[in-house]
């Protein structure tokens, strides 16, 4: 940039300051101006505010106008007295109030209260519970929650409701209980086609309540309570039982929801389905409020404005029963399959099909003839026949391990560097091939076994007939055997010690004891010393047990330690009965058959177990002959 680049910019940024000075406005200039602005903005804010209030007065009419015609239209049933219908038969006692025309009380006899004593279960009663039908009109919200209606055609196991609007204009719930638990219910309008929009076929459905805490252990009977509901086109989802969900938008049409606890549940069957993107809420409540969760699902389901074809629902207020929700099902009128016996949860597909074809069927057997603590024990020792073979196995193959330790350490004692880990586990598995030994033959048949334990876990808590039945010093085998209770809670244990949890760790920890003797005898080398630093791991297990099942249910605890009582039992009478000398008499008569081939190839697991180490091998070999030549190159370079 020249002088005259500089010059010529000087003279702009003066002539641009002279003019911005002259233009100034005079003060009297500015403070007129100033008014004139104050002026404007108040007129703007004032025709904001008379336009709002006008918009508010408009709002304000309209609700008038709706609530006169809703007034009108339903002069006679906005006001009255409530009034309860009861509908009854020897399984279940429903109340249904004249305001809102729907279930506020549902008894469930034959099963006892554990938290009152009373000889029934109150599933829930008042304000525990809501339900409302709102049907969107061209100018009013109809909701059956607001209008009262009158009672006819009553008798032990029927009720109609009627709520007049005017003269030809009715809205009708009628319930029909059945012989069980199920409540059939029809709901229609009458002459009023013409108050709905063309078009109009859904109704919203509003369901809420709040799930009562029946039984003593509350930690325990709220892991089991959740919001559960079934897909139209199969299978049954639920919400969390230990997170807050609220407004859950389930995507899926869906054709009943159940508010479930441990062993009752409400459940809302809809015949023409509740249509996708419903809203579900699951609140857990705090212990001692004497309530689980706060439920609420909120629907759209079919209404037909005419008239002709009514919204049909059917209701059950029962028990977790599997046995009896699949003969209860068979009384719906709607022909679909609904899998009700899903709210008996039987675990993950796998622990399912156990418990579904072998233990509720055998369960079901004995319960006939024994008492509930001796089913279990007969349960158990029926389990511990069944699996004998394969545990027997188990504990051969590590028998044959302990005769051969001695050859073991013989053929392996010249790797004894750390570097030469994987020719001494190359050594071993040659050694076990020449007498036709597979280490590895004992390991599946115990996992094999894990499978009923987790069934067994699953079944037990959900299992409704141990409720209430008590054996030996166990009062209520479907809940915690308090040897002590305090009030107030300590962390990770709670305001009581269980008894049956005490037994099963003890019984875990004479378990674990009596393997790790077994399982020492048969440890080479650097095996031996990692059994050692293990060993603490494994009694540390029975105390992490204790934190985790010291709420559960006395008889899910009783059942792991007569199982686990009969298992150190069987191989105390293996080990008894095991011949070392003759066992090891055996191998060698296996390994002279095999003399004349002693690289003998192994088969299955074992031998790609072998390639996999020869592979290593090769690979570390390899490694270790790069670095020796980049070793000496860099010598050769100084």
């Amino acid at each position: 940039m020249d002088k005259n680049n500089i010059i010529g910019f000087v003279l702009i940024a003066l002539v641009l300051i002279g003019y911005s000075w002259y233009a100034k406005p005079s003060k009297e200039q500015e403070r007129a101006q100033f008014v004139q602005d104050s002026i404007a903005q108040a007129k703007r804010q004032q025709a904001e505010q008379n336009a709002k209030t006008a918009a508010f007065n408009r709002q304000q009419a309209a609700k008038q106008k709706i609530a006169a015609d809703t007034t009108a239209l339903f002069h006679a049933a906005l006001t009255g007295q409530a009034k309860d219908i009861v509908l009854k038969n020897s399984k279940v006692a429903v109340t249904l109030s004249t305001k809102g025309a729907t279930v506020t009380k549902a008894i469930i006899n034959n099963y006892k209260d554990n938290i009152t004593e009373a000889n029934h279960v109150t599933l829930f009663q008042g304000k525990d519970q809501s339900l409302t039908y709102t049907m969107a009109a061209k100018e009013i919200n109809i909701s059956t929650a607001d209008l009262y209606f009158v009672p006819s055609n009553v008798t032990d196991s029927t009720v109609t409701f009627t709520a007049t609007a005017a003269p030809g204009k009715t809205v009708t719930l009628a319930y029909r209980l059945g012989k069980d638990y199920m409540l059939h219910m029809q709901m229609a309008v009458k002459g009023m086609e013409g108050l709905f929009a063309p078009g109009t076929s859904t109704m919203d459905v509003n369901w809420k309540d709040k799930c009562r805490q029946q039984e003593k252990g509350f930690n325990f009977e709220n892991r089991y309570a959740t919001l559960t509901y079934h897909n139209v086109e199969g299978g049954t989802d639920k919400l969390s039982e230990t997170s807050q969900k609220i407004d859950e938008d389930i995507e899926d049409s869906i054709d009943w929801v159940a508010f479930k606890n441990q062993f009752f549940s409400a459940v809302m069957i809809a015949k023409n389905n509740f249509q996708g993107h419903s809203l579900m809420t699951s609140i857990p409540q705090e212990k001692g409020s004497g309530y689980l969760k706060q439920y609420e699902a909120k629907m759209k389901t079919f209404f037909d404005p005419s008239g002709k074809t009514p919204s049909e629902f059917e209701f059950y207020f029962g028990p977790n029963d599997f046995r009896l929700l699949q003969k209860v099902e068979k009384e719906s009128t709607f022909g679909h399959d609904l899998q009700m016996q899903r709210l008996v949860y039987l675990g993950w597909p796998l622990f399912r099909i156990i418990n579904r074809w072998f233990t509720i069927y055998v369960f079901s057997w004995l319960s006939k003839w024994f008492p509930m603590g001796v089913v279990l024990i007969l349960i158990t020792l029926l389990l511990k026949v069944i699996t004998y073979p394969m545990v027997k196995k188990s504990y051969m193959s590590s028998a044959k391990m302990r005769v051969l330790k001695p050859k073991l350490d013989e053929a392996t004692k010249q790797y004894d560097k750390p570097e030469d880990a994987m020719q001494k586990q190359q050594a071993m598995m040659a050694e076990y091939a020449k007498y036709g030994v597979s280490p590895l033959s004992g390991c599946l048949p115990m996992l094999i076994q894990m499978p009923i334990w987790i069934a067994m876990f699953n079944f037990v808590p959900n299992a409704i007939e141990l409720r209430g039945q008590s054996f030996l010093w166990m009062h209520d085998l479907s809940t915690y055997d308090p040897i002590i209770q305090w009030h107030s809670n300590i962390w990770l244990i709670g305001d009581h010690l269980s008894l049956t949890c005490i037994l099963f760790c003890g019984a875990q920890i004479i378990y674990s004891w009596f393997t790790m003797q077994l399982q020492k005898d048969q440890m080479v080398g650097q095996q031996a010393e990692q059994m050692k630093a293990m060993q603490w791991m494994m009694y540390l297990m029975p105390l992490m047990f204790f934190f985790m099942f010291n709420d559960y249910s006395s008889g899910l605890n009783f059942y792991y330690f007569v199982s686990l009582i009969m298992s150190a039992g069987i191989m105390f009478v293996l080990r008894k009965t095991t011949n070392d000398e003759k066992l090891l008499a055996i191998l060698e008569a296996r390994y002279k058959e095999n003399q004349a081939n002693p690289q003998k190839k192994m088969k299955g697991m074992m031998a790609r177990m072998q390639a996999l180490q020869e592979m290593q091998q090769k690979q570390m070999e390899e490694n270790r002959r790069r670095q020796e030549e980049l070793k000496n190159k860099r010598n050769g370079k100084k």
